[in-house]
């Protein structure tokens, strides 16, 4: 493809630690109800196996469709 660049080492340790940092105010977030938080936590941690990704994949449209506006205040108070 013409034009793309992959991403570099250092772009993606950045891009991961936004992330990281923008999760960790979701999870401060008062406005968003304490067991999802919960839910969004045990997502997030190295548990092998699938475990960790079916609640990522069955939280997400949950934040993405009710706690947009938060989602987007985190990823800009980074």
């Amino acid at each position: 493809m013409a034009g793309f660049a992959p991403a570099t080492v250092t772009e993606m340790r950045a891009s991961v630690g936004r992330t990281l940092r923008a999760m960790k105010i979701l999870a401060r977030d008062r406005r968003i109800p304490r067991p999802l938080r919960w839910l969004a936590a045990l997502a997030l941690l190295p548990i092998p196996g699938p475990f960790d990704e079916a609640v990522l994949l069955l939280i997400a449209p949950v934040f993405l469709i009710f706690y947009r506006p938060h989602l987007r205040d985190a990823w800009r108070g980074v």
